[in-house]
């Protein structure tokens, strides 16, 4: 399998975790988001949304999408499995995953912090990121805040967890103040402490540039 992706892309590194967790093999080729590489022809005509991450099977065929991708890695390879038995559970799990992909990683992105920068200035665009990741967390640390640890939902980690610790990621490099969420870092420390998390981490990719 090839992923298609960029270090520092909070989806692709969710595609990187899920990979890891599963214990199976990649090559991986970068799209650079900051020069627009993204959007080259040849790349949109592939895939139309001319975005990462996508995950090029051996056949040729291509997913997109990181939660279609990660629930398609589930389906196909169940252990460990990202999310818990019952459908109670499997619901709450994917609430708390979408909080993140869904209502706050695609209004901090960078596609929108480059508009918010060209309509007002840098600083401007640092201040929303940290609000909108700020939101998030806290509706994320209040889901969670009852459930068993040491991950969101027990004692392995699910989809919501691949999901948070990237954004915690965002969340220190625009400058977000995470001493509120005691639960989400207990979370995060405990993600880090698996192999699968360490490797998937920006730093430790092929194209990390700093």
């Amino acid at each position: 399998m090839i992923l298609h992706g960029y270090f520092r892309s909070t989806a692709s590194w969710r595609v990187r975790i899920g990979l890891a967790l599963k214990g199976l093999a990649f090559d991986q080729v970068t799209h650079d988001l900051r020069t627009g590489a993204a959007g080259a022809p040849e790349w949109v005509a592939r895939n139309p949304q001319g975005m990462v991450p996508a995950l090029e099977l051996e056949d040729g065929r291509l997913l997109t999408q990181s939660l279609a991708i990660l629930e398609w890695l589930d389906e196909t390879r169940p252990e460990p499995p990202f999310l818990p038995a019952g459908p109670w559970q499997r619901a709450r799990v994917r609430a708390a995953a979408l909080v993140i992909a869904a209502d706050t990683h695609p209004i901090q992105n960078l596609r929108i912090l480059k508009r918010v920068e060209a309509m007002a200035d840098a600083e401007t665009a640092r201040a929303w990121a940290r609000q909108v990741i700020g939101d998030g967390l806290a509706a994320f640390e209040a889901l969670v805040k009852e459930e068993p640890g040491p991950f969101a939902f027990g004692a392995q980690p699910t989809l919501a967890d691949i999901c948070l610790v990237p954004m915690l990621g965002n969340a220190r490099r625009f400058g977000l103040d995470l001493s509120p969420f005691a639960r989400i870092r207990a979370i995060e420390a405990a993600a880090n402490a698996l192999p699968a998390f360490a490797a998937a981490r920006p730093e430790a990719q092929p194209d990390a540039d700093g």
